[in-house]
């Protein structure tokens, strides 16, 4: 839609004034040279801001984070002060690249424009009025943000690679249910995307909607070990993973004298536990009570993600964005995720319903497949479970 005054993508502004040079154009024309020809100047590069608001105005300068309270923070933008101010350490570097525009938007302005975007799902107007930045600014900001955490991931985002870690990483699981060895729990979880194109068919679900299927792995807090966003919806859970990168860590040995959790969704391995199909002993009872009071972790992890980063919900519709760009997004909600049970913020209590209903898998129980993996887990419930 064009602006009063704006000749979209041609022409200058309706000030009447050559926003390079400051000399008269057409729209500054007297009424006494109205006979004579107009000379239009041609604007190369379109800011939108600068088309707004012009050179003079100082609104990206107006919001400052101690003015406000840190109520109004969570409530706009997701989290509080502190927290914000740490992000701005954290990426501010990334977000200060040289710009060719007369103003740049300031690294906490960019990341509240994104944390905005990320927990409420919308380019809202009120946001970007809010901050004083137009919504094509606000894209720019979240595309600016979305790739600085994703640069991070690792950082965030990783298995501990230490002994001690290691040990205290199996006794919180251990002290939820009882469950001995558990490095981590695993499951897929898909969100949202708009369809690519007609013809790729790749990205749709089960359900018939297009969504990239994501696979992850967390600890006994939800503190997540392995994300990877990028799988097409088409691919079922057990296919995910023999694709992934997490199965090349097991299968390599990086993660030793341990085992993942997963649900029945996955086949059995020797790295990776799963629910016995049709429990029949006593002591196979309490191993798939066991198993299921801790993997509900990764399900209400799944649920908080949701709840907190409202983009991903699919409750104001599906992510807007090519497959890459939206597994980033996603990506980059885990991250902050775990920085935020990093600072001991209280992710848990704003869960909500409303989230994009997962596609139910079709699986086969061929557990006999790896004898081995059987071996194991016999050997696991006559230890721990009779």
């Amino acid at each position: 839609m064009n602006r009063p005054g704006v000749v979209r993508g041609t022409w200058s502004s309706a000030s009447g004034r050559d926003f390079g040079t400051g000399s008269p154009c057409a729209t500054g024309v007297s009424r006494e040279k109205k006979d004579q020809p107009i000379m239009a100047v041609p604007i190369a590069i379109l800011d939108c801001d600068l088309l707004l608001y012009g050179r003079g105005h100082r609104t990206l300068d107006r919001f400052k984070l101690e003015d406000v309270t840190d109520e109004y923070l969570v409530s706009m933008y997701g989290f509080p002060r502190h927290f914000i101010y740490y992000l701005v350490d954290l990426l501010g570097a990334s977000l200060s690249r040289p710009t060719q525009r007369s103003r740049a938007i300031s690294p906490e302005t960019q990341i509240l424009a994104a944390l905005g975007f990320y927990t409420s799902g919308s380019f809202q107007t009120r946001m970007g009025d809010a901050i004083g930045i137009s919504q094509a600014s606000m894209s720019r900001c979240v595309a600016n943000v979305t790739e600085a955490l994703v640069e991070r991931a690792s950082q965030f985002i990783h298995f501990p690679d230490d002994e001690v870690s290691v040990q205290h990483l199996k006794d919180d699981f251990y002290g939820l249910a009882g469950m001995p060895g558990v490095l981590g729990l695993v499951d897929c979880n898909h969100v949202a995307i708009k369809a690519p194109s007609a013809e790729d068919l790749s990205y749709v679900n089960r359900k018939g909607l297009h969504s990239l299927n994501c696979l992850m792995v967390c600890d006994a807090r939800g503190m997540l070990l392995s994300a990877e966003t990028h799988w097409p919806g088409s691919l079922q859970d057990c296919a995910v993973l023999q694709q992934s990168a997490l199965r090349n860590q097991f299968e390599a040995g990086m993660h030793k004298d341990g085992w993942l959790l997963g649900d029945s969704s996955f086949f059995l391995r020797t790295w990776l536990m799963t629910p016995l199909h049709i429990p029949e002993t006593p002591a196979e009872c309490r191993y798939n009570m066991a198993h299921s009071a801790t993997h509900n972790v990764i399900e209400r992890t799944f649920r908080t993600i949701r709840s907190h980063f409202r983009c991903l919900d699919g409750s104001k519709g599906t992510l807007q964005y090519s497959p890459e760009k939206a597994s980033h997004i996603i990506l980059a909600c885990c991250v902050l995720h775990n920085i935020s049970l990093e600072h001991g913020l209280d992710v848990w209590s704003s869960q909500t319903m409303g989230q994009m209903e997962q596609p139910e898998e079709e699986y086969e129980h061929m557990e006999s497949l790896d004898s081995e993996a059987d071996r194991v887990r016999q050997e696991l419930l006559l230890t721990h479970f009779s």
